[in-house]
């Protein structure tokens, strides 16, 4: 049988019957993504063997160019799906989240990586790096649907989509940072985190995202006033727009997946895009048929064999991290953020900052940069812990809160 084929076949079946049983998996104690992971363990070399991602290739490479892919897509549904101008007007609460709480829980992961791994300062470094930003994959899970609309508040949902958004792409120079450090004489280094990947690979992200993104949408306002467009597809468009970004942020060589949370949230300003993605389901889609393969190449690929010899410090530290990387973070800083004030709401939002696709996609590039294979064993195994913690957790606690509220 051709891998092709199966592979096709899978990922077609997994997403038809995920896309159909929508309602019900959202209420369960099963969330989408852990359901296509299994489904990859379980064809996986370590299980029935039906797909060897080795066999492709640079099994490496595919995995961190999917999840860059992944980010790209998910990041444009998100800017699509706040409200006008969010960023601008809640952009104290963002400062404290962007500026303070993520490197802390940077800080707080590195610790316990070294603590309870005994890895040297810099190694430990790459792994908190690697899994301290919020996952907008697998946050756009836990906020879209419709429990999440029925039971969490807007200001709970649209902060945590925002902050994902953006710290998913500002968590690039604090992995760089220990990466120079490792690969570059000290003084060397620490000028060229400063010039090049601040100003040029995060700075420059931006200012290319948001040029794209106005000029994209005053494309298409000026095409649709002309009427040029005869059937036009929102999905279409915007999906475009986000390999266009990811392309042109790669080939200058800044911070793609930054580039396209700006360039989103630029081309949303000028064509009113949160209607239109309400009218198109685009968000939907991006859940159902652009982020699940990703979760089952991840389980295809799993390192089943390194996580076991990690033994029982391995399954400490994923506990340690999911309990104290953020949430003590969150309430201690909760009279700062000001949509996450009342206990209850800065609970859920401490509770609910999920290590998914951009730890993935951080340890591959990581991999790649320094041959240090460390990030990518722990990080793949505080994602799997995290897919399963907070999949289980997210419709029971959006019902707590719901019968809290009322």
């Amino acid at each position: 049988m051709s891998p092709l084929n199966i592979a096709l076949g899978v990922v077609g079946l997994t997403v038809l019957t995920l896309g159909l049983l929508t309602r019900p998996v959202n209420r369960s104690l099963v969330s989408a993504p852990l359901v296509a992971f299994i489904v990859g363990a379980l064809l996986g070399p370590h299980a029935l063997g039906w797909l060897d991602p080795s066999a492709w290739g640079d099994s490496h490479k595919l995995l961190e160019e999917a999840t860059r892919l992944t980010l790209g897509i998910s990041l444009m549904g998100i800017a699509l799906r706040l409200p006008a101008n969010y960023p601008l007007r809640h952009w104290r609460p963002l400062a404290v989240l962007l500026l303070i709480v993520m490197p802390a829980m940077c800080a707080i992961s590195a610790l316990l990586a070294g603590w309870l791994m005994g890895l040297p300062l810099l190694v430990a470094l790459l792994v908190g790096a690697a899994v301290c930003p919020t996952d907008p994959v697998v946050a756009s899970s836990i906020v879209t649907g419709g429990l999440a609309k029925e039971a969490l508040p807007e200001r709970f949902r649209h902060m945590l989509s925002t902050e994902s958004g953006i710290n998913d792409g500002l968590a690039y120079p604090l992995v760089f940072l220990p990466v120079l450090l490792l690969t570059l004489p000290s003084g060397e280094a620490w000028g060229e985190w400063i010039v090049k990947t601040w100003l040029w690979e995060v700075g420059g992200s931006v200012v290319c995202g948001a040029l794209l993104g106005m000029l994209a949408g005053r494309i298409l306002v000026w095409a649709e006033d002309r009427n040029f467009i005869d059937q036009p597809s929102f999905l279409s468009i915007t999906v475009a727009l986000t390999l266009l970004t990811l392309g042109v942020g790669k080939l200058i060589g800044t911070d793609s997946v930054l580039a396209v949370f700006a360039a989103g949230v630029c081309f949303d300003q000028c064509v009113g895009g949160r209607q239109r993605a309400e009218d198109d389901n685009v968000q939907e889609a991006v859940n159902q048929f652009f982020t699940l393969p990703v979760f089952i190449l991840f389980g295809l690929m799993s390192p089943w064999g390194e996580w076991g010899k990690l033994g029982w410090a391995g399954i400490w530290l994923v506990v340690a991290i999911l309990l104290l990387r953020r949430l003590p973070v969150i309430l201690a800083l909760r009279p700062w953020l000001q949509p996450w004030r009342d206990w209850p709401v800065a609970f859920l939002a401490g509770w609910f900052g999920p290590i998914g696709v951009s730890a993935i996609f951080y340890s591959m590039t990581i991999a790649s940069q320094t041959g240090n294979e460390q990030a990518w064993r722990i990080g793949s195994l505080v994602v799997f812990g995290s897919l399963i913690v907070h999949g289980v957790t997210a419709a029971p606690l959006a019902r707590w809160y719901k019968r809290h509220a009322s």
